[in-house]
C-alpha cells in the first residue's frame, strides 16, 4: 500500500495550532478537499475519490469509491461483485467499496497542494486576527494616512487593514489630500472582497464629536461628566448636551474650559465647525430652551404626549432662534427629540386673538334660535 508521509507537514501544522490558533484538524480537512480536486485535475479523474491523512504521521491515502454491481456500465463510478470480493469478501450489491490508488507523481502534486492550503489558512487567520481586532474597536477613534481622495471616498491607511470613508460619511466643508494625517471614527468593519476586511470610517458622525470630547475632557472619560445627547451639522455646527450628578461640577464649564481651551481642541480638529455645549436638564421645558441657545426664549408649553413643544421668543429673537436655513431649531429638535414649533411674540398673540374670535364665532353659530 503506498503512502504519500510527511511527518514534517504534522510539526507544521502543530507548530501552526500553537502559534495562530488554527486547529489541525481543520488545516487536514482543507487539504484534503484539495488533494481530491488536484487528483482530479491531474489525471483528468471522473472517479469519486476521497482522501485520508493520518493526523500523526501525515501518510496520505487516496480512495477510489466505487458502487458494487451485477452488470458494469461506468467503470468510473461501479465495479463487478466478483472483483469487490476480491477487494472485501463480505461486499454485497450495492455496497460501497473503496479501492486504494497509487498514482505515479502524486507525491510532489500531495506537497504542493498542502503547502498552498497551509498558506490560504494562514492568510485567513492573519484576516481573522486583524477582523477582531479592529471589530473590537468599532466606536473608537483611528487614526490613519489619506492613500486616495477622490469624489466618491477616501481610503486611509490605518496600519493593517484600510479604513474607508464615503461621501456621506465625509465633511462636507473639508477638502481630503493625500499623505494628510486624518482621525476617524469606526462605524463598521466589514469583510470585503476575499475576506480582506475593511473598516468604514466617519467624521461626519454625532458620535465622532462625542468621542473626541471624551478624549479632550477627563471628567467625560472617567464618567463624571456625561454627555447625554449630540445632534450635528457636519462641518458648520454641533450642539452637545451634558450633565452631571454632582452638583458640584460644571459640566458646560468643565467641557468648555479656561479661555474655551478645551472646546478649542475639538473644533481644531473638525477644521472650525462650531459647537454649542449645553446643560442637561430633566425637566424638556428648560432642556428645550437651553437647546435654543444663543436665543433668549420666553415661555416653551409643551404636550408630553405628543412631545411637542411650543416655544415663545422676543420679536427681535425669532431669526436667531430659528437660525440659518433653520439650523438652529433643527438641531435643537435633533438634541432634544421633540419637536418644536417657534413663535415670536407677536405671532403668538396674532394666533391666540384668532384662536378666541373662531372660538366665539362658533359659539355664536351653536346658540340655539329663539
Amino acid at each position: 500500500m503506498k503512502t504519500i508521509d510527511n511527518k514534517e507537514l504534522i510539526l507544521a501544522l502543530e507548530q501552526l495550532e500553537k502559534e495562530k490558533g488554527i486547529k489541525k484538524e481543520y488545516v487536514l480537512e482543507s487539504i484534503e478537499t484539495a488533494l481530491v480536486l488536484a487528483y482530479k485535475k491531474n489525471f483528468d479523474s471522473l472517479e469519486n475519490v476521497k482522501v485520508e491523512m493520518d493526523e500523526k504521521t501525515g501518510a496520505t491515502h487516496i480512495y477510489a469509491i466505487k458502487e458494487v454491481v451485477e452488470a458494469v456500465e461506468d467503470e468510473n463510478l461501479q465495479i463487478n461483485l466478483q472483483k469487490a470480493k476480491q477487494i472485501n469478501p463480505d461486499a454485497q450489491i450495492g455496497d460501497k467499496i473503496e479501492i486504494e490508488l497509487a498514482p505515479k507523481g502524486f507525491g510532489r502534486i500531495a506537497a504542493t497542494s498542502a503547502k498552498q492550503v497551509i498558506i490560504q489558512k494562514l492568510k485567513e487567520a492573519e484576516r481573522n486576527i486583524v477582523y477582531t481586532e479592529f471589530n473590537d474597536r468599532k466606536g473608537e477613534i483611528v487614526s490613519g494616512i489619506i492613500q486616495k481622495a477622490d469624489n466618491n471616498v477616501v481610503i486611509m491607511d490605518l496600519g493593517k487593514l484600510e479604513g474607508l470613508m464615503p461621501v456621506k460619511e465625509q465633511i462636507p466643508t473639508e477638502h481630503y489630500r493625500v499623505n494628510d494625517k486624518i482621525k476617524g471614527y469606526v462605524l463598521d468593519v466589514q469583510r470585503g472582497e476575499k475576506g480582506v476586511p475593511q473598516v468604514l470610517v466617519s467624521r461626519s458622525h454625532p458620535d465622532f464629536v462625542k468621542k473626541l470630547l471624551e478624549f479632550e475632557i477627563p471628567e467625560i472619560y472617567e464618567g463624571v461628566i456625561e454627555i447625554k445627547s449630540v445632534s450635528r451639522d457636519p462641518g458648520y455646527r454641533s450642539k452637545v448636551a451634558v450633565y452631571s450628578p454632582n452638583e458640584n461640577i460644571d459640566p458646560v464649564g468643565s467641557c468648555v474650559g479656561q479661555k474655551g481651551i478645551r472646546i478649542q481642541n475639538v473644533i481644531n480638529e473638525l477644521n472650525g465647525e462650531k459647537i454649542d455645549v449645553i446643560e442637561w436638564n430633566a425637566d424638556p421645558a428648560i432642556f428645550i430652551a437651553s437647546a435654543l441657545l444663543p436665543a433668549q426664549i420666553l415661555a416653551v408649553d409643551i404636550k408630553e404626549e405628543e412631545k411637542f413643544a411650543q416655544v415663545i421668543v422676543p420679536d427681535n429673537q425669532l431669526s436667531l432662534a430659528i437660525g440659518k436655513s433653520g439650523q438652529n431649531a433643527r438641531l435643537a429638535a435633533k438634541l432634544t427629540n421633540w419637536r418644536i414649533d417657534i413663535k415670536s411674540e407677536t405671532q403668538f398673540r396674532k394666533m391666540l386673538e384668532e384662536t378666541k374670535e373662531s372660538k366665539e364665532t362658533k359659539e355664536e353659530k351653536d346658540e340655539p334660535k329663539k
